[in-house]
């Protein structure tokens, strides 16, 4: 089984393996819930989804009728105004047919002008809270992408006591050194105040290229090989108290899943950069580039 840990200061012990839905997008109902017996099986408690993940939260709907005390359920958000945010909240719990969410994330607040607005007065952030007086939701939580988002998470989290950060963390982003430093200060404040850290892309092996022929299921082109994806895993598990959200290409779940419950500690350096070499991987964003997905 994948060993559970403090979701932050929430009271729950998540899997450290969370369940990405961004997978469910596009799916049939007939395929997600084949995809719900694989999160069954290995006992994952935490789903992950987001009002702009195509129809995966009306895939998760059906689950929730169900199983609703078996998960943490967590959704987003990337309306950035009081108004839109609040309807945002109420579409989720309709789609995912609970009267509670466990917890609402700001879905890549990471630009100057989108994180004034939504942490402004009239903003997103208000509706969240608001809702979490309401008891709609539980907890509050901000996300991101791109080399700026563990800067911008700290200074998020100066501004207000968000529950959870979600970004990027694997063996190729962490060789940018001022992405690295970034995230280890970020790192440091979560732990201070307890504040769950949920990572993603640790599976990622480079953004496609135009002359790439494979079925594409993410925006990004992750990793196929067992063991490459294996080490990948353990990178982040090595790693205590930090969440692997898995992949949006649902072909590679269960071996993410069997990777994590025999977790084996962190590979070693000259093993991960075998890797990159021998598979070509790249960091998904470039310090001073775009951070566009």
């Amino acid at each position: 089984m994948i060993e559970t840990a403090p979701f932050g200061c929430t009271g729950h012990h998540s899997t450290r393996v969370i369940f990405g839905a961004a997978a469910l997008g596009a799916m049939r109902q007939e395929k997600a819930d084949q995809v719900l017996e694989v999160l069954l099986h290995h006992g994952i408690n935490h789903i992950d989804t987001a009002a702009s993940y195509g129809d995966s939260e009306l895939r998760v709907g059906p689950w929730m009728e169900r199983y609703r005390d078996s998960f943490f359920l967590a959704s987003k958000t990337g309306d950035r105004t009081y108004a839109s945010a609040r309807d945002s909240v109420q579409r989720s719990l309709e789609r995912l047919r609970t009267r509670q969410l466990d917890l609402i994330q700001l879905h890549n607040l990471v630009d100057e002008h989108e994180w004034e607005t939504a942490l402004g007065a009239g903003g997103a952030l208000e509706a969240l809270v608001e809702a979490r007086d309401q008891g709609l939701v539980r907890f509050i939580g901000v996300t991101g992408h791109g080399t700026r988002v563990a800067a911008m998470h700290r200074r998020s989290l100066e501004r207000f006591p968000f529950n959870s950060v979600l970004l990027p963390y694997n063996f190729t982003m962490m060789s940018i050194p001022e992405y690295a430093t970034d995230f280890e200060a970020l790192a440091a404040t979560c732990r201070e105040r307890g504040v769950a850290m949920q990572t993603i892309k640790a599976v990622a092996r480079r953004r496609w290229r135009d002359d790439d022929t494979q079925r594409r299921f993410s925006w990004y082109e992750p990793l196929k090989e067992p063991e490459a994806i294996r080490r990948a895993v353990h990178f982040v598990l090595s790693r205590p108290g930090i969440f692997l959200d898995s992949s949006s290409d649902a072909t590679i779940l269960p071996l993410i899943l069997d990777a994590a419950a025999q977790a084996s500690g962190e590979p070693s350096s000259a093993e991960l950069e075998a890797d990159v070499g021998k598979h070509a991987m790249e960091p998904l964003f470039v310090w001073g580039g775009s951070d566009s997905i």
